[in-house]
């Protein structure tokens, strides 16, 4: 999949400029072309090196929470949701524990991180399954839930708004906190549907109706303020948050008797791990965006978009923010770069940036989560999976460009 859509980046990129040479007489669109590359391979270097010490925090501080007992305690918590969601896992399995670790990896924003611990769940779960070929609904549910993508603390956002100079780089946290509230909600109802969850039931109402009374009432609270008191709230939040979560693992983890500073260690290395093999994919999707924004080919194609937009009626800023939604089911990698690209192009405090940040911190890779984690269990009848996560996104995605619109119009 990602060999086919990165092929067809160079592809598209090479039509667009034999077009634009020979029709268009532009003979300096391939020096644009090949200078781009090696830019872009200049930035891949450049986001890496924030990436290297963004992750290896990250995972520290989620090590010290784990040998806290924050993530078995969040398990037994959720413990009663998950007997009711997924029957079919034992109290106590676990699997559970796992999904509990992947969804704050999730939460925190560490999509890199999560996915390792989300293989783990899905094998867990897979020793559950009667059938070696065929997802069961808890595998289906965990994979939408997963691919809804659930993130209260998008730090890696952060960090690559930050890296382009951001003035404010936590301005999209509550943005982000709605769209992705959204994508979670359509895709647990989706999934409900289709396989005949009681979410009626006493235990499931007792966690979710008081967490949706919550949401509700802090909309309309956030209905009656201004755009720019909406920004700075925005702003304060995620900059509280941030730091609260950090303050709360490291006390958690002294009152617990956690070598903290070891424990941080630990995780940091597990972070430079995982960040080390990132900058080939990085160097390699960042560099065809490049070529595809350089030939003219991704501007052709948003220039449809933003007729068939004007047609209806409809503003059309949002429109530049879209590349990063077009390929975010498909490849993390390349949303990332798309984001990155947009930032680069347009301004970080742009109005597309703003949009394509917020899609990015709210919609998933549904096809790569979809290949990665069934693929490595041998699923091959994936069943209503693809529909209920591809459903979940676009909600996602939909959201993320209204509230933009309410935040930063």
């Amino acid at each position: 999949m990602l060999n086919g859509l990165w092929l067809g980046f160079f592809l598209v990129a090479a039509v667009s400029a034999l077009a634009q040479w020979l029709v268009g007489g532009n003979a300096g669109i391939f020096a644009a072309m090949v200078e781009s590359i090696f830019a872009m391979a200049k930035l891949s270097v450049e986001v890496m090196v924030l990436l290297f010490g963004t992750l290896t925090l990250w995972l520290g501080f989620l090590k010290i929470a784990e040998q806290a007992g924050i993530v078995e305690w969040l398990a037994k918590v959720l413990g009663p949701l998950f007997a009711r969601l997924m029957p079919e896992v034992p109290p106590g399995h676990p699997a559970l524990g796992l999904i509990t670790m992947n969804f704050a990896a999730n939460g925190l924003g560490l999509d890199n991180a999560a996915t390792p611990i989300g293989l783990k769940a899905m094998r867990a779960l897979q020793d559950l399954n009667p059938s070696s070929t065929t997802a069961s609904n808890a595998q289906i549910l965990f994979l939408v839930l997963n691919a809804s993508s659930l993130t209260l603390l998008p730090v890696t956002i952060f960090m690559y708004r930050a890296q382009q100079g951001a003035l404010d780089p936590t301005l999209v946290f509550l943005p982000i906190l709605l769209a992705t509230s959204a994508s979670t909600l359509v895709g647990l109802l989706s999934v409900a549907v289709m396989q005949r969850l009681r979410l009626w039931d006493p235990v499931v109402l007792a966690y979710l109706v008081p967490g949706a009374l919550l949401l509700g009432a802090f909309m309309a609270f956030l209905g009656t303020l201004s755009a720019t008191a909406l920004a700075s709230l925005s702003s304060i939040l995620g900059n509280l948050t941030l730091f609260g979560v950090i303050v709360l693992f490291l006390v958690v983890g002294a009152l617990r008797r956690v070598k903290v500073y070891e424990a941080f260690v630990e995780g940091a290395k597990e972070g430079f791990d995982v960040a080390k093999g990132l900058l080939p994919y990085l160097v390699a999707m960042l560099c065809a965006v490049g070529v595809l924004r350089a030939s003219g080919a991704l501007e052709l194609a948003l220039d449809g978009i933003r007729h068939t937009v004007e047609w209806m009626g409809l503003d059309t800023r949002f429109v530049e923010g879209l590349p990063t939604a077009l390929v975010k089911p498909f490849s993390g990698s390349a949303a990332r770069a798309m984001l990155i690209e947009t930032m680069q192009t347009h301004g970080v405090d742009s109005f597309p940036a703003l949009v394509a940040a917020t899609v990015q911190g709210s919609t998933e890779t549904t096809f790569y989560v979809l290949a990665v984690y069934f693929g490595a269990v041998g699923i091959q009848r994936v069943r209503h999976a693809v529909g209920c996560a591809l459903l979940a996104e676009l909600a996602g995605v939909i959201a993320a460009i209204c509230v933009c619109y309410w935040f930063f119009a």
